[in-house]
């Protein structure tokens, strides 16, 4: 069973930056190169919503809502994904969750229903 667990939120100010990192283990055969991954978040009083995606062959997918402003990425040596959240804005505060799915690629409408998730790390941008 993969086991997800996400790290480095906090609380900026607008304009801020953060990068969010999510380790996993118990991936078959002990690596997560063979799972598309990605994150989503939600926000108090609001829908989950996915936020970016990076597939087996390293594409990556956005969000129109964050595209330009966040990064995500991958280290499957690691078995750990990254997002990587810049100019940060209070629109951004939601509780962000990695997601994973043994198959070579992912939507950002696939996101909420993956098998394997995380419990989450809060992100908080004051204006």
């Amino acid at each position: 069973q993969v086991q997800l667990m996400e790290s480095g939120g906090g609380s900026v100010p607008a304009g801020g930056s953060l990068r969010l990192s999510c380790v996993g283990s118990g991936y078959t055969d002990g690596t997560s190169s063979y799972y598309c991954m990605g994150w989503f978040r939600q926000a108090p009083g609001k829908e989950r919503e996915g936020v970016a995606v990076i597939n087996v062959d390293g594409g990556e997918r956005y969000a129109d809502s964050v595209r330009g402003r966040f990064t995500i990425s991958r280290d499957n040596a690691k078995n750990t994904m990254y997002l990587q959240m810049n100019t940060l804005k209070p629109a951004d505060t939601a509780m962000y969750f990695c997601a994973a799915a043994r198959r070579p690629i992912c939507s950002i409408s696939s996101l909420m229903g993956m098998p394997n998730s995380g419990q989450g790390t809060q992100v908080t941008v004051s204006s």
